[in-house]
């Protein structure tokens, strides 16, 4: 037994740095530091510990105590000496708490925190050691309370009171309202707590923390299946009784993902609903994360599960191109083929596709009518041509070479190279309306910009990978050698990691021969889906990332979409501020 003394001393440059034990560590094997704190009631605030009693054990044995009187420095409530018997003379020769926590701080290291009603302990732990310039080592907390809510019924136990609980597991210390008393009561009362834990499949102490939270039926009943995963990257796959997907996941550490499902953390009313649905969850395990979220783009666009919301129809795109023709127009189409000359995309929604069209009509006089027009047939013009918007090329008023000039030559130059002209237009749109203040219609044509650069910006930036026939890159991995990937038409071909102390040039070799053929397609997206190959693209450009080899040059036009990403950020950051301040 380790008795406190009265007079201590700080140990010097102590800092208890971030405590941490294993979830997964069994309960037998797991150190607790069973605390009770006396104090002179109120909030915490960094003082008014009173007395500290503190004991460690492990596996049903005792292995120290700490425990002594502190002197808070304000005078005790007299209700609180009745309370407690602890008197204003007994605290006097006692050390303030701030040479009291350094000692305990080490006694805790390395062990879970154990108390009854632990946020009120550990709130004045936290607050004093915050006032008093120690860092909280913030270790996992066990709270005997709660633990008994859910492992005792009303009909075992009336209320879960320290002394309630004391007298039904027949500890061998009565609770006093003294520091070490108390605490040892609670030492008695953990462990007969966890004898009961058993029959609720609960063996770890990450386990025990999560069953005394507030889980759901569903949650406890079904915890089972996120046993025997692997604590790896790698995608995770909810599966009804029938076998359909429910729900895709993705993470870094496998096990740990899916045993979060199952915890008070997880309050998701969707959620809920698919865990009451799963009957069993399927592991898949990746090289490196960027194969893991790849996967499960995939996964979610083959099976459609019905509790993923997003990326299940990778498909459903649309495309903004010109119409063949002697006098192109606009026309938001579901797909592209290698016959059409100029187009912007690919685009999520209709809505999006449709104010970039509108940027481009307001910055350069496409027409806006659907008729189809001929060289020989004049068509009566529509109001726009009244209004000035329009040259009317339906009444030839305007040559198709001048046509061409005027208005499709900017639209293929913007969406293929520099839409320069495009956004000095409708900066001087925007300009103008400001000038005349107004502003409403300004802020309309500058979301019409935003969505110019958006998509040009988006699909230079696809377009620039996937014509690249072959790409290896290497970056490095947490736990020594390279994570690997072998990426084709911007799509990943293969994947894997390097050992540390290898080259990596063997493993890259035995990539490429069981990688994916893909052979080469039409449009910036030609072999995968957008989401894929933007998700390529951010790992390929992390400073991390060392290109090993490539089958062409990977660049973007120097007068590209691109130089504009600073002015695309400013008219999103406008758009955004102006959003919150008219919401109500």
């Amino acid at each position: 037994m380790a008795q406190t003394e009265y007079v201590q001393e700080p140990l010097a440059g102590f800092d208890p740095g971030a405590g941490g034990v294993d979830p997964a560590l069994p309960l037998y094997a797991t150190t607790f530091v069973v605390v009770d704190l006396e104090t002179t009631g109120g909030a915490p605030d960094g003082g008014g510990i009173t007395e500290i009693g503190a004991v460690k054990v492990r596996g049903g044995e005792e292995l120290g105590v700490l425990a002594t009187l502190v002197n808070p420095g304000v005078p005790i409530p007299p209700f609180i000496t009745v309370l407690t018997g602890i008197t204003q003379a007994m605290l006097v020769p006692a050390p303030p708490i701030e040479q009291v926590l350094p000692s305990f701080l080490e006694f805790i290291t390395d062990a879970v925190l154990v108390a009854h009603n632990a946020p009120y302990d550990v709130g004045f732990l936290k607050a004093a050691c915050a006032k008093h310039g120690y860092r909280w080592p913030n270790p996992r907390v066990l709270d005997t309370a709660a633990l008994a809510r859910r492992v005792l019924t009303r009909d075992e136990v009336p209320n879960r009171k320290l002394g309630t609980l004391a007298a039904y597991f027949r500890t061998a210390t009565q609770p006093t309202h003294r520091a070490l008393d108390d605490a040892k009561a609670t030492v008695d009362v953990l462990h007969g707590l966890i004898a009961r834990l058993g029959g609720h499949r609960v063996d770890t102490v990450g386990d025990a923390i999560e069953f005394a939270r507030a889980v759901t039926p569903t949650q406890r009943r079904k915890r089972h299946l996120a046993e025997g995963l692997p604590k790896a990257p790698g995608v995770y796959i909810f599966r009804a009784a029938d076998d359909r997907p429910l729900y895709v996941g993705t993470s870094g550490d496998i096990a740990t993902r899916v045993r979060s499902y199952f915890t008070a953390a997880e309050k998701r009313a969707r959620i809920s609903e698919m865990l009451a649905a799963a009957e069993r969850v399927e592991a898949v395990e990746c090289s490196h994360s960027l194969e893991a979220e790849v996967r499960e783009l995939r996964l979610i666009g083959a099976h459609a599960p019905p509790y993923n919301r997003r990326s299940k129809f990778p498909e459903r795109v649309l495309w903004l191109k010109l119409t063949d023709g002697p006098y192109p127009r606009l026309s938001v189409v579901r797909a592209i083929s290698p016959g059409d000359a100029a187009y912007l995309g690919p685009f999520s929604s209709r809505r999006a596709a449709e104010l970039a069209a509108a940027g481009f009509h307001d910055a350069v006089p496409l027409r806006q009518c659907t008729h189809r027009l001929s060289l020989r047939t004049v068509t009566p013009a529509c109001a726009l041509a009244e209004l000035g918007r329009c040259p009317a090329p339906c009444e030839h008023r305007i040559s198709p070479e001048e046509y061409d000039a005027r208005a499709v030559a900017p639209f293929r130059t913007a969406t293929a190279s520099d839409p320069q002209r495009v956004v000095d237009a409708l900066l001087a749109r925007i300009d103008t309306l400001s000038d005349a203040q107004r502003y409403e219609e300004a802020a309309v044509a500058r979301s019409r910009l935003a969505a110019v650069l958006r998509a040009t910006v988006r699909m230079q930036r696809l377009t620039a990978l996937t014509g690249i026939a072959e790409l290896a890159a290497a970056r490095p991995a947490a736990r020594g050698g390279w994570e690997l990937a072998l990426v084709r038409h911007g799509r990943l071909a293969g994947a894997g990691v390097s050992p540390p102390g290898v080259h990596p040039r063997p493993t890259i070799a035995s990539i490429r021969a069981t990688a994916e053929t893909v052979p080469p397609g039409h449009g910036p997206v030609p072999r995968a889906s957008a989401e894929e190959t933007e998700r390529i693209l951010s790992w390929l450009e992390r400073p991390e990332t060392r290109l090993v080899e490539m089958s062409s040059g990977w660049a973007s036009p120097v007068a590209g979409a691109a130089r504009f990403r600073d002015l695309l950020r400013k008219a999103e950051n406008a758009a955004s501020h102006q959003s919150s301040t008219e919401r109500p």
